[in-house]
């Protein structure tokens, strides 16, 4: 029976033959005269009676293998002689290292395909979709390998297939942005070979690839914070956070004004406040700020002059402005009156300039009990109470002024009075002795003002009493204030009677008693001109011892505070008998 064949392995093989070709049939008994591919014979081994190992000789094209025996030919099968494979592209030409990207393999011989490999690494799966064109799974890998096509002819040349790092991004600058977007933001990280996109959150950015390691994108428009990624053939990057801030605004200032050579602390108040990079002061940056919370921030004005807009700014913009005043500082010319009580309560006129929106006035370091601005050059105060000499100063928000001497005077104090009494009519000089006596303005006897009065020192003043009656106080009135009273007597003009008795020896000696009224504060007795030791015994009897005098009558007076009573030739002196 003649031979058949069933099946041929491989079914083809290079133009160039040579390679081993397994026959699988029946009736390979006997005598195998031939076994041809086509019409050329080849050499052959018998490995059985179903199986033929044969070398292809050279050929082209798709022949008929068959086998020939004694008992005839068998029927044939298909072979080709299949050109080798050639590639002339790949696309892509990179992809992830996890594997998994489609790459369409373009070339010619592709008829019988055996194996696509990634380097030595099959591909995951092809399909031959044509005699040029193959569609392959890249497996995973690394680095850059040869991507080749094998057929029964062998293997073709190969092409660059790269395998790509997943792309990382590290930071962004600025991470945040105004919503409208058209900023430059700097991505830094690692894979940044072959970047297909950049995002915003879901939105597409224009970008620059710098470096693998750098991009430049320009944010697109958007709200809120979204995720930048950046995405490569290789896959998509991790996520970093970009916010899109809203403008800021300012609804308040306080203080709205300050001193024009800076350092007042200004409270901010507003929306949109986080972040901030910068408030200025007109065209001058704070010397400082603080973000307190997203509605405020304190920051410390700059020196300068005139007003000016302050203004906040984010990534998310600049703020409307909100005026500040510079305001240059008070100075003050004058104080009037220049002193006061230690008790305070003076009221004191304050001249001088910049006085609008004065915020305090300090004697010392004391605060003014109360003020009043009249004007920008003048202001009333009432004096705190105080001792010694102090300096008044004027705050405004333009700072404090130069200060002026003003002193707080004690109440001055009386020790004595002399004398202590004098005539109802007045016209007495007292000497007061005292304290606290300088710049005394009044002098008082009771109610009534002295007629005169001198400071001959702060322990001393003399004043010619006026007319009064009875016991009164005298005061002294300073700027410290009025002095405890002393004691002044005005006393009545005395009256006196004869005296009793009448007459006494020239020699003197003799006891007189001499009636009147008034005669309390008698100061003086004389007979005839001549002193007389006296006693007051009441206010209406004084006694007297006459002193030695020439024979006859003599006038006797009685002097007090209250002046003299004279009782005309009342006495008489008697000379002594002759013998």
């Amino acid at each position: 029976m003649a031979p058949t064949l069933t099946s041929l392995s491989p079914t083809s093989g290079p133009a160039s033959g040579l390679n081993n070709v397994t026959l699988t049939g029946t009736g390979f008994v006997g005598i195998v005269t031939a076994v041809r591919f086509g019409t050329t014979a080849t050499t052959f081994t018998i490995d059985s009676s179903s199986q033929i190992t044969a070398i292809a000789p050279p050929g082209s094209g798709t022949v008929q293998v068959t086998v020939s025996t004694g008992a005839g030919t068998s029927n044939g099968l298909p072979y080709t002689y299949a050109a080798v494979p050639t590639l002339t592209s790949i696309s892509p030409i990179q992809g992830p290292t996890t594997g998994g990207t489609t790459v369409t393999l373009t070339g010619t011989g592709f008829t019988g395909v055996t194996a696509v490999r990634f380097g030595a690494t099959p591909a995951t799966g092809f399909t031959v979709n044509s005699a040029t064109q193959i569609t392959a799974t890249a497996p995973p890998g690394t680095g850059t390998v040869q991507v080749t096509v094998t057929n029964g002819a062998g293997t073709s040349n190969g092409a660059s297939f790269t395998y790509l790092v997943v792309p990382t991004l590290s930071s962004v600058n600025p991470n945040q942005g105004p919503a409208s977007g058209l900023n430059s933001v700097t991505l830094t990280g690692t894979g940044f070979a072959a970047v297909t996109a950049v995002r915003f959150g879901s939105t597409a950015a224009t970008f620059t690839i710098d470096s693998s390691s750098q991009i430049t994108a320009i944010a697109p428009p958007g709200t809120g914070t979204v995720q930048i990624t950046v995405t490569t053939t290789a896959g998509t990057s991790n996520g970093l956070p970009y916010t899109y801030a809203a403008v800021p605004t300012l609804t308040s200032i306080s203080p709205t004004q300050g001193a024009t050579t800076g350092g007042t602390t200004v409270t901010l108040t507003g929306t949109n406040f986080t972040g901030a990079t910068a408030v200025t002061f007109g065209a001058t940056p704070a010397t400082g700020f603080t973000v307190n919370s997203g509605t405020q921030i304190t920051a410390t004005a700059p020196p300068g002059t005139g007003t000016v807009q302050v203004t906040v700014t984010t990534a998310g913009g600049t703020s409307n402005g909100a005026s500040y005043t510079y305001v240059a500082a008070p100075a003050l010319t004058t104080l009037s009156p220049t002193s006061g009580p230690t008790t305070g309560g003076t009221t004191v006129t304050l001249t001088g300039t910049g006085f609008g929106g004065a915020t305090a006035v300090t004697f010392g370091a004391t605060p003014a009990t109360a003020f009043t601005v009249n004007s920008g050059t003048q202001i009333t105060a009432t004096a705190p109470p105080g001792t010694g000499a102090v300096l008044v100063t004027v705050t405004t928000a333009g700072g404090t002024s130069n200060g002026l001497i003003y002193t707080y005077i004690a109440v001055p104090a009386l020790i004595s009075v002399s004398p202590t009494a004098g005539p109802v009519a007045g016209g007495t000089t007292v000497t007061l002795m005292g304290a606290g006596l300088s710049g005394a303005t009044a002098v008082t006897f009771g109610a009534t003002p002295a007629t005169s009065f001198t400071v001959v020192s702060d322990t001393q003043i003399t004043a010619v009493a006026p007319a009064g009656t009875g016991t009164v106080q005298i005061t002294v009135t300073t700027v410290g204030g009025t002095s405890n009273g002393i004691a002044y007597t005005y006393v009545a003009v005395p009256t006196i009677g004869a005296p009793s008795p009448a007459a006494g020896p020239t020699a003197g000696g003799t006891s007189v008693s001499i009636p009147g009224a008034a005669l309390t504060t008698t100061q003086s007795v004389t007979f005839g001109g001549a002193p007389a030791p006296f006693t007051v015994v009441s206010d209406m009897q004084v006694t007297a011892v006459t002193p030695a005098g020439a024979a006859g009558a003599v006038d006797v007076v009685v002097t007090t505070s209250g002046g003299s009573a004279t009782a005309t030739g009342a006495f008489t002196y008697v000379a002594p008998p002759e013998i």
